[in-house]
């Protein structure tokens, strides 16, 4: 791995993909400070170049100084249960991150990528996919924004730190069906989060 001088953020480092993501830019010589904004701690990780911030995403903009980085990484993402009501899961996947990636541009972040989802439309009636669209088509019209990236994901595959019943059953038959899914369906394979995670840093731009 060649080494740089690069800085990374990290938004929503305690989920799936976050704490996969994490440990490969610790890895990651081109990187010399990685530094993650939680909603709570992080008691996993422990490296010299590792900075954890706890933050109150709701008053985002007051964090906006450590947006100050070469890349920025969005991982943020809740559930309709875990969320309560529609407002609060927009308020999760949309706002925060829209409000991220505006502080990003304020701060000439250099490229940012965030997590999306298969079949992400804003003209969908599926609320999530709806909600995901209109995000894409949100952050892309930002005027000034340098690259920014959306990565696809189907069903995540990967240890969680909470049970998901559902979620396991969907990926005990992707497995079963993955091998089946093929040419246009390719797309919905359930994919490993460390697979995401390497995906993510492959669209920086690190020239």
């Amino acid at each position: 791995m060649q080494t740089g001088n690069m800085t990374a953020l990290v938004l929503g480092a305690t989920g799936l993909v976050g704490r996969e993501l994490v440990r490969q830019l610790l890895a990651d010589g081109r990187y010399t400070r990685v530094t993650c904004l939680l909603r709570r701690p992080l008691n996993e990780f422990s490296h010299p170049k590792l900075t954890v911030v706890q933050a109150d995403f709701g008053l985002l903009q007051e964090y906006e100084g450590y947006f100050k980085a070469d890349h920025l990484y969005i991982c943020l993402g809740t559930t309709m249960k875990k969320a309560g009501s529609r407002e609060a899961f927009r308020r999760v996947d949309f706002d925060y991150v829209h409000i991220a990636a505006q502080l990003a541009r304020a701060q000439k972040v250099k490229s940012l990528v965030w997590i999306s989802s298969v079949g992400a439309d804003a003209g969908s009636s599926s609320f999530y996919l709806r909600t995901k669209g209109e995000l894409e088509n949100a952050i892309f019209r930002i005027p000034g924004l340098g690259p920014a990236a959306a990565v696809r994901p189907s069903l995540l595959l990967g240890k969680r730190s909470e049970a998901r019943p559902l979620e396991q059953l969907g990926m005990l038959l992707g497995r079963l069906l993955g091998p089946l899914m093929r040419g246009p369906l390719a797309k919905y394979r359930p994919v490993p989060a460390a697979q995401v995670a390497s995906q993510m840093i492959g669209l920086q731009r690190f020239d």
